[in-house]
């Protein structure tokens, strides 16, 4: 049994990427783990436990950061909605968030079980920050983190060179991704394209007839209309479920490579580029592993199977 750890900022996407987890055979989430980003922690929180709880499970939910290292909050309600679930106010979990708070929820897991969590992040990386500086030495004992964030060496969504996580929080990402910890980054760029649910392929899901399919499109009402309006997209993009599909089988990921990464900070021009040295121009040691390429095909029979 593989051992997860999610720290999610749970809007729509979020929350199909938790019910992934939850429903894949050989793993076990042991705690999600919130942080402010698509919406507040108190919002996250409540999504994160309206999911668990729809798949049956009761993992623990920590509360974590509720703003980023030294910038104001910047919700997404734009894009997933006033609830951040499409509009469809889900009721409240009957299981509370965990009075723990999730820095420190994720140094005693982590330490209590060197090598063996795999991490998965979906939002900024404010809490991952927070407790690597507080816990250098745990950075060591994870065994594989994967980030959704970035693009690499491609167009941004939320500015032309920015992905939204990463934006939204640059200097947690900068700690982060020079602090030694076993990174595969996994950019918005993946979930674009041919990765894409077109109508044909959402009827599929729907006609699956089942509470997780119906929940997957319904809680991405508002970030379907967004993505085809505002981004031109062809219908459902799903970045978190694409670095989850990853995590639960590293062979979706085609093509990666270990490069120099780092975060750009301090121009209000491109705030939150992750700036990745492809061809080694820096001379730098590498610190990341980026994605290059995924099987389309096989991520989609993931997400199928785990909605069925």
């Amino acid at each position: 049994m593989r051992r997860f750890i999610i720290d999610t900022d749970t809007a729509s996407d979020d929350a199909v990427a938790i019910l992934m987890a939850h429903r894949w055979p050989d793993v076990r989430v042991d705690a999600v783990t919130i942080v402010a980003g698509n919406v507040p922690v108190e919002m996250g929180s409540r999504n994160a436990g309206y999911t668990i709880e729809l798949c049956g499970g009761e993992t623990p939910v920590y509360v974590g950061c509720d703003r980023p290292l030294l910038r104001e909050p910047h919700w997404a309600y734009f894009f997933h909605g006033p609830d951040g679930m499409g509009g469809m106010n889900y009721p409240a979990p009957k299981q509370s968030p965990k009075t723990e708070h999730a820095v420190d929820a994720l140094i005693r897991l982590i330490r209590s079980r060197p090598g063996e969590y795999t991490l998965v992040t979906l939002g900024p990386l404010t809490n991952i920050a927070v407790a690597l500086r507080r816990a250098p030495e745990i950075a060591s004992m994870v065994k594989q983190c994967y980030v959704m964030g970035g693009a690499a060496c491609t167009v941004g969504n939320i500015t032309p060179a920015a992905e939204y996580n990463i934006w939204v929080d640059p200097e947690a990402a900068r700690v982060v991704f020079h602090s030694g910890l076993p990174i595969l980054m996994v950019g918005w760029e993946h979930c674009r394209d041919a990765a894409a649910f077109d109508d044909a392929e959402m009827a599929q899901i729907r006609n699956l007839g089942t509470p997780f399919a119906r929940f997957t499109l319904d809680c991405n009402r508002t970030a379907i209309q967004t993505a085809r309006e505002w981004l031109r997209d062809v219908g459902l993009t799903l970045p978190d479920p694409v670095t989850m599909a990853i995590a639960l089988d590293p062979s979706v990921c085609t093509s990666r490579g270990k490069h120099t990464v780092d975060v750009e900070t301090t121009s209000d021009l491109t705030r939150g580029m992750t700036v990745v040295d492809r061809h080694g121009v820096w001379n730098k040691p590498p610190n990341v592993e980026v994605c290059w390429a995924i099987d389309v095909k096989r991520w989609k029979e993931m997400l199928y199977t785990t909605l069925r």
